[in-house]
């Protein structure tokens, strides 16, 4: 039964409390860790070589999330609104480099 492989019993074949925490703090961090994979893969190739902004993010979002009595309900919302700010401040770098690069240009 799949119940019995999920929370593993005691010798005495009652569910330790010990075990079923465990299991539960490994789902939620696995959870936590396919939403930032997630975000990764869906922010990182915007970011214009700036990819440690976005990890830098996630930490501080995830960080933060930990801090409530729901971690898994504030994380995803917290990781995207930090990975949309690393984006926008991406763009708004290159932007300024892109300027930069013409105004020399144009003084050359």
């Amino acid at each position: 039964m799949k119940m019995n492989r999920l929370y593993p019993r005691s010798t005495n074949g009652k569910r330790s409390l010990s075990a079923i925490c465990l299991n539960s703090c490994r789902k939620l961090l696995a959870q936590i860790d396919a939403i930032k994979q997630s975000l990764i893969s869906d922010y990182e190739p915007v970011l214009h070589g700036q990819e440690a902004m976005l990890y830098s993010a996630l930490n501080e979002a995830e960080a933060l999330a930990w801090q409530t009595p729901y971690p898994q309900l504030f994380f995803p919302v917290l990781a995207e609104e930090k990975a949309m700010s690393a984006r926008r401040w991406a763009s708004q770098q290159e932007r300024i480099r892109q300027r930069l690069n013409w105004t020399r240009a144009f003084a050359a």
